[in-house]
């Protein structure tokens, strides 16, 4: 191809074309033109980005390796360039760029691009959009495949949370209906009974204390066969079905309301008398621990509304960390006790609000704790402090692990950059907690040490209050 062909196809070239003929000519002898079949590496992520390519055919695409997945993140087409542009920091692409269609890329080099940036003012203008627009994609994608992956943390920690209330309760629910017919059963003996207003004052008796009073606590169960022996013993005395002394002894029944029971009903009232006082204070017992796994799932529901903000308007602009932190802890709990560490909340009383976006403060929470949490030892301690410090709040992430080596320190909130097993992180965490905080006029930092590491964001307060 000659030099004028060669000017002439980037004349019609979308992204530099409307520049100068002078410009397109400099280019055009200061780059090189190579034709690419599909599948051949146009730059890996581990080497050096060679120059600045302008795609005049064809197809190409670049994808990274978050985790195991390996994704397509971007793609070119004839029209668009892409590489290293004017004014880019990038040395090493975040992942490798794949021809797709067999294209004709023309390439000028990364020594070259100071003379293109001399030369080439129109051209330069184009190609800083370029790096602009092709910064907020990626950053859009970063973000989004971060949120994706709080999601994921955030679907697996509340189904584990949710798993033991709501077991708790269908289990509670089926053992209701069953007790509630042994004891309408019993009912329908008393009634038969035809009980005398003595027998049936003192029947009620026992029975409201049965159901009013809180059963002992902290029976080994050792000490509940003993008291079961006990039970079984009084009944066989008393000519009445054994059946009852494990349900009675579960109750808070003593001895004592036995005798008395005893003394007035005869053995036939006496047995539907104890089976019905049996169903009634398991019947309660039940219902007080479906009540229970109703109001845990209920909080959970309600941590996770909070952490989302799913029920409010997308344009609120009030961040309130104290609920979040709250939120995020309990969301982040199972995981916790999976591994025994005890996480501690201290949040200072009436902490002010900020201005931003609640969900992604929210996640800058769960990405810490969350670290924070993988960092500690099993049966250590992860604390979270919030506290108004002058002119602004600051919260603390500690956590009692390993520490962070010191020669991988500034390397930290780099993207891609993760200290976890393969499949484990994405490297994309602390970049995206630093962005955050950073979108919201805060800042982050970090002091670690073995036995203690604490990262410390600190946000300013509108006004100073």
């Amino acid at each position: 191809m000659t030099t004028e062909e060669l000017i002439e196809r980037l004349a019609s070239h979308r992204t530099i074309g409307q520049a100068p003929r002078e410009e397109l000519a400099w280019i055009a002898a200061h780059g090189f033109l190579r034709r690419l079949e599909a599948g051949a590496v146009v730059s890996r992520h581990t080497e050096v980005v060679d120059g600045l390519y302008i795609l005049l055919s064809g197809q190409m695409s670049i994808y990274v390796t978050r985790g195991t997945a390996r994704r397509k993140v971007m793609e070119w087409r004839e029209g668009d360039v892409t590489g290293v542009l004017p004014y880019s920091r990038m040395t090493n692409p975040p992942g490798d760029t794949i021809v797709e269609e067999t294209a004709d890329v023309f390439t000028v080099l990364r020594t070259d691009l100071p003379g293109l940036i001399r030369n080439c003012h129109e051209v330069t203008a184009s190609l800083v959009h370029v790096m602009t627009d092709r910064a907020r994609r990626f950053t859009s994608t970063d973000l989004r495949d971060e949120k994706m992956k709080s999601l994921g943390k955030l679907a697996a920690g509340l189904a584990h949370e949710l798993n033991n209330p709501a077991s708790a309760a269908l289990r509670d629910a089926k053992s209701l209906a069953a007790t509630l017919l042994s004891a309408e059963e019993a009912a329908r003996a008393l009634g038969a009974a035809r009980l005398s207003s003595e027998q049936q004052a003192e029947l009620d008796a026992v029975r409201d204390f049965c159901v009013t009073t809180m059963n002992p606590a902290g029976h080994t169960g050792l000490e509940l066969a003993d008291r079961e022996d006990a039970i079984d013993a009084w009944l066989t005395s008393h000519g009445v079905n054994q059946a009852s002394a494990e349900d009675l002894a579960r109750t808070p029944i003593t001895l004592e309301a036995l005798d008395r029971l005893g003394r007035v009903m005869p053995a036939p009232a006496l047995d539907a008398a104890l089976r019905w006082i049996a169903g009634g204070c398991a019947a309660h017992a039940l219902v007080a621990d479906i009540e229970r796994a109703a109001s845990r799932i209920h909080a959970l529901v309600a941590a996770v509304k909070g952490f989302t903000h799913m029920d409010r308007p997308l344009d609120q602009d009030v961040v309130d960390i104290s609920g979040g932190l709250t939120d995020t802890v309990a969301l982040l709990a199972g995981k916790a006790r999976a591994k025994s560490v005890a996480i501690a909340l201290h949040i200072a009383p009436t902490l002010p609000r900020l201005r931003g976006n609640s969900v992604e403060v929210n996640q800058i929470w769960m990405n810490l704790i969350d670290n924070a949490i993988d960092a500690a030892p099993s049966n250590g301690h992860v604390t979270v402090t919030a506290s108004r410090e002058g002119a602004g709040i600051v919260v603390r992430v500690e956590d009692d692990g390993s520490g962070i080596d010191p020669s991988i320190k500034e390397s930290i909130f780099d993207p891609f950059f993760t200290t976890k097993a393969i499949g484990e992180g994405t490297g994309l965490g602390l970049d995206i907690v630093r962005r955050i905080v950073q979108w919201h006029k805060g800042e982050i930092d970090v002091d670690s040490q073995p036995g203690r590491t604490v990262f410390r964001v600190r946000f300013p307060v509108a006004g100073g209050g």
